[in-house]
C-alpha cells in the first residue's frame, strides 16, 4: 500500500488545554504541539450552542454508527434460506455471500483515509451511514441476484469506511479517553450484531412473514444514525469553510506504515481474530447440530457466544488502555479459544454451554485489536494510517478461513480436521498479539 494513498487528519495526541471558549462539559479537542501543523478541520474546536453539545453529539453518533456496522450482515444470515428461495440463488452464490463482507471491508476500507483527508472523517462516516441505509432498504427489492449483490455491496462499502474511521474519530475527539470510548463503541457494535441475529426472524414474522420486509426494516436504524453526523458535518463546515478541506499540513511527520513491525503484527492479529470470528459465526451451530444438539438450541448457543461480547467489549478496552503491554490479554483470550476448541473436539454436546462461553470470550480479541490501533500511534494522523492498513490487510487474511473449514468438513466427513485448523490458527494469533501489544509507537519504528 503506497504511503501517499494514506490520509492524515492532523495530530491529536494530547487533549487541548482549557481555553475560555472550551465547552462546559470539559471534553477537549486536540491541539498541535510546537512545530506541528494545525489540526484537521474535523478536529477544530466548535463554537456556539451546537458546539457546546458537539462532543456529546459525537458520542451519540459513535454509538448509533456502531449499532449499524453488523445488522446488514447478521440479518441476512438469519434469513439466508428464504433469500435463496426468493431469488433463485444458487448454492455457490449463497456461499460467496459469506465471504463478500470481508472482501468489501478490505477493498473499500483502503479508500477511507484519502476520503477523510478530502472531506473530513465526520462527513465520510455520515456518507457511510447513508450508504448503509440505501443499500439495506434497496437490496430486497432490487430485482434479481445482481441487484441484490450490488445493493449489498453499497451497504458494505458504508460499513467498511466507517469501520476504518471509528478509531480515528475516537483518537481525534477523545485522545485522553481512548480506552473507555473504544469500549463504548465496541459494546454498541456487539449489541447491534446480537440484536440483528436475535430479532430479525421474530420481526419478520410480526411484519407479515416477508423476508424482504425483514431485511429492509434495519434501514430505519441506519437512517437514525445519519442525524448526529449531519450535525457534526454542518458544524465543521460553519467553522472552517470549504477552503480548508484539502489544506496541506506540512508540519506532519510522514509515516511509512509498511515499515512498522508493530503495524504488521497488529494486522496479522486482526486478520486471525477475524478468521476465528467468521468461522465461529458460520460453523459453530453446525458443529453442535452434528453432535446431536437441536437446531433451536444450537442457535441459542451462538447467540450466547455473540452476546458475551456486549459486556466484555466495554470492559476490555478500559483495562487494556491502563496496561503498558496488552500481550497478556491476547494470551488470555487465545487460551480461552484453545480451551473452547478442545471442548468442541472432545465433548461438543456435553459441555456445549461452557464452550459457547469460552468462544465468546475469545472473540473479544476484536475490541482489543481496536484499542491497540488507537494506542500504537501518537496522533490521529498515525491512527488513520494504522487503522486502514490493519483492517484492510486483516480482512484479506480472514477471507480463506471459513471456506477452508467448509472444504475440510466436506472432504473429511467430520469436524476433527476443521477444529484442528481452528486451534492451530489460535497459536500464531497469540504470538502476534504479544508482539502487537508491546508499548511501541509506529512513528518510532518508521
Amino acid at each position: 500500500m503506497a504511503d501517499d494513498d494514506l490520509a492524515t487528519l492532523g495530530p491529536a495526541a494530547e487533549p487541548r488545554t482549557t481555553p475560555a471558549s472550551r465547552p462546559a462539559d470539559g471534553a477537549g479537542q486536540p491541539q498541535p504541539g510546537p512545530g506541528q501543523a494545525a489540526p484537521a478541520p474535523a478536529d477544530l474546536p466548535a463554537t456556539g450552542p451546537a458546539g457546546r453539545w458537539l462532543p456529546r453529539i459525537v458520542i451519540a453518533g459513535l454509538v448509533l454508527a456502531a449499532l449499524n456496522l453488523r445488522p446488514a450482515i447478521t440479518s441476512l444470515g438469519a434469513l439466508l434460506e428464504e433469500v435463496r428461495d426468493g431469488l433463485g440463488m444458487s448454492g455457490t452464490v449463497a456461499g460467496l455471500l459469506t465471504s463478500v463482507p470481508a472482501l468489501c471491508f478490505a477493498a473499500f476500507g483502503i479508500a477511507a483515509p484519502r476520503l477523510a483527508r478530502r472531506f473530513g472523517p465526520g462527513a465520510i462516516v455520515c456518507a457511510g451511514m447513508i450508504a448503509i441505509t440505501v443499500g439495506v432498504v434497496v437490496r430486497p427489492f432490487a430485482g434479481g441476484v445482481g441487484g441484490f449483490l450490488a445493493a449489498s455491496a453499497l451497504a458494505l462499502a458504508g460499513i467498511a469506511v466507517s469501520n476504518v474511521l471509528m478509531p480515528v474519530v475516537i483518537k481525534s475527539w477523545f485522545a485522553d479517553r481512548v480506552g473507555p470510548m473504544t469500549g463504548l463503541y465496541s459494546m454498541a457494535l456487539a449489541l447491534g450484531t446480537s440484536l440483528a441475529a436475535a430479532l430479525t426472524v421474530p420481526m419478520t414474522d410480526a411484519l407479515g412473514g416477508s423476508w424482504r420486509t425483514g431485511l429492509s426494516v434495519w434501514a430505519a436504524l441506519a437512517a437514525v444514525a445519519v442525524l448526529p453526523w449531519l450535525v457534526v458535518v454542518r458544524q465543521r463546515r460553519a467553522l472552517t469553510g470549504p477552503a480548508t478541506n484539502g489544506a496541506a499540513r506540512t508540519g506532519e511527520t510522514p509515516v511509512r506504515i509498511t515499515a512498522s513491525p508493530t503495524a504488521w503484527a497488529l494486522a496479522v492479529f486482526f486478520g486471525l481474530q477475524a478468521t476465528a470470528a467468521y468461522i465461529t459465526m458460520g460453523w459453530m451451530p453446525q458443529i453442535f447440530r452434528d453432535a446431536g444438539v437441536s437446531a433451536g438450541t444450537a442457535g441459542v448457543l451462538l447467540a450466547v457466544t455473540m452476546a458475551m461480547g456486549v459486556p466484555l467489549s466495554f470492559v476490555l478496552p478500559r483495562l487494556a488502555s491502563r496496561m503498558r503491554h496488552q500481550g497478556p490479554l491476547a494470551v488470555l483470550l487465545g487460551l480461552c479459544g484453545l480451551a473452547g476448541y478442545a471442548g468442541l473436539w472432545l465433548a461438543p454436546a456435553a459441555g456445549a454451554w461452557a464452550w459457547a462461553l469460552l468462544m465468546g470470550i475469545s472473540n473479544c480479541a476484536f475490541p482489543l485489536a481496536l484499542t491497540m490501533i488507537g494506542m500504537r500511534s501518537t496522533s490521529s494522523a498515525g491512527v488513520v494510517k494504522l487503522s486502514a492498513f490493519v483492517q484492510s490487510v486483516g480482512y484479506l487474511i480472514s477471507i480463506p478461513g471459513p471456506l477452508l473449514v467448509g472444504t475440510l468438513y466436506q472432504h473429511s466427513g467430520g469436524w476433527g480436521l476443521p477444529i484442528a485448523l481452528m486451534a492451530g490458527l489460535m497459536v500464531p494469533q497469540i504470538a502476534v498479539g504479544v508482539l502487537a501489544g508491546r508499548d511501541r509507537r509506529i512513528e518510532d519504528e518508521t
